[in-house]
């Protein structure tokens, strides 16, 4: 009955609604301190499609809040009331900001929607624009039809999803707030990752950094200088050499669906500046470990997840890892000149000088890991109504279930755990193209997003 009422996809008003989005894309980059995003850029035609189907404009039955913790920094929490106090469920985790995108980088304009056939493009088309339009689509169908529901069924679109660095702006500053506690009450689904399938694990992350002194000299004479660049690209070569032997990948990682076993790589570089013909006197090598590392929710047949992953890095703990990571720096610091180096004058000693090349801050001019925060991984349960549900669903409208696993970290969800929320986790863009350059999705999979909703609410209704 709702999926007739609801019917399929309205996909002119959709895409005509998502080309609003990703025009204000390029305003909702978030990469502070350069960039920070104005999510009531999107804010505003979300509420522009919804109001005229809410009780504060008298045109219909949504319940609208604007909730906002930081300047035009808003988030949205539309509802739709249910008949049966207490039955509820959401969808959640539509966030209205971006990563960064640059023009030169890619095929097309990434701040304008262009379509390519099925292709829409842009950027947040799969991450996570696309989503706000579709969910936002779905509210006003349901504004609009208006459909006995026993269920209260509602959406919360976050700012700030997609970088840490700023806190009390989105879901934490509202979970604060208590502005989501009666979601606990139902199964909430996160509308934030890809392919089609339920996403039921995620790893953790240790973000590292590795500050390197050489010795300032002009490159022409390279044998009077210690390259710092070339000892940080050494020196991560030999430590990845030993994370990987350490932690090679455990056979039963599969049985979860993990796209990649524990990674260590580098990530970002800083270095002063200074002329071509320079050789630097240090710069900074950044990136993070990707690590399964904390579960706790019980496999079909009573396999526990952490018995498995345990085999990684679970059992070590993540002050442990960080130790392991240690103990590799302190081997190249015993004996740097056994660091394999670049050609006849890549020294990262100087005898003639008593210089060294070494990482910043540590005791006798020796090589220095330093870590930031560190954050847990998530595994959804798959006991719970929602997983079964979200399951029958994806079976339903795509034809096959397959769930799977990321190394990839996506610590609001964890939060939401913490706090006693059923999160299960869903996407319909494309994880080919995620935070990557020339993103797209494709309409005919978010047609597909939208009848599982629908089929989500029905079985709910049950």
């Amino acid at each position: 009955m709702v999926k007739n009422i609801l019917g399929d996809l309205d996909t002119d008003s959709f895409v005509k609604l998502l080309s609003k989005l990703i025009d204000e894309s390029k305003y909702v980059q978030n990469n502070p301190p350069d960039l920070i995003p104005e999510e009531d850029r999107i804010v505003k035609h979300v509420l522009d499609s919804l109001l005229p189907y809410s009780t504060q404009t008298g045109g219909g039955p949504l319940i609208v809040k604007h909730a906002t913790y930081f300047p035009g920094r808003g988030n949205v929490i539309v509802e739709y009331p249910g008949t049966v106090p207490g039955k509820i469920l959401s969808f959640v985790g539509m966030h209205m900001d971006v990563v960064t995108a640059n023009p030169i980088d890619w095929d097309f304009d990434p701040f304008t929607l262009s379509i390519d056939g099925d292709k829409l493009r842009g950027r947040g088309t799969t991450d996570c624009l696309g989503h706000v339009a579709l969910i936002t689509e779905l509210m006003k169908r349901l504004g609009e039809t208006k459909p006995k529901l026993k269920s209260t069924v509602v959406a919360v679109f976050i700012a700030n999803e997609e970088n840490s660095a700023i806190s009390g702006v989105g879901v934490d500053a509202m979970v604060k707030d208590g502005l989501l506690n009666k979601l606990k009450d139902g199964p909430l689904f996160w509308i934030d990752t890809a392919d089609k399938q339920p996403c039921i694990g995620t790893g953790g992350i240790i973000p590292w950094k590795l500050r390197v002194t050489g010795k300032l000299f002009h490159s022409g004479l390279a044998h009077k200088a210690i390259n710092p660049l070339e000892l940080a690209m050494d020196a991560v070569k030999e430590i990845q050499l030993h994370f990987y032997r350490d932690f090679p990948p455990h056979p039963k990682e599969q049985i979860y669906g993990f796209a990649t076993p524990s990674t260590m790589k580098p990530t970002q570089w800083h270095y002063p500046g200074g002329g071509i013909n320079q050789i630097p006197a240090e710069c900074t090598i950044s990136g993070d470990v990707n690590s399964i590392l904390r579960v706790s929710n019980l496999l079909p047949n009573g396999i526990k997840f952490n018995q498995f992953v345990g085999c990684q890095l679970l059992e070590l703990l993540v002050i442990d890892v960080m130790k392991k990571l240690q103990e590799y720096v302190d081997d190249i610091n015993n004996d740097i000149e056994r660091l394999e180096s670049r050609g006849p004058v890549s020294k990262y000693v100087l005898p003639d000088e008593d210089l060294r090349g070494r990482f910043i801050g540590a005791s006798f001019h020796s090589l220095t890991i330093s870590f930031d925060e560190a954050m847990p991984g998530v595994a959804c349960d798959l006991e719970s109504r929602g997983f079964h549900v979200l399951s029958k669903a994806t079976e339903e409208v795509v034809g096959h279930v397959k769930p799977y696993a990321i190394t990839g970290s996506l610590p609001l969800i964890r939060d939401l755990q913490d706090e006693g929320f059923d999160v299960q986790t869903s996407g319909y863009g494309l994880m080919s193209v995620y935070h990557a350059k020339n993103e797209y999705c494709l309409l005919s999979d978010m047609c597909q997003g939208y009848k599982v909703f629908l089929s989500i609410i029905s079985q709910l209704e049950d």
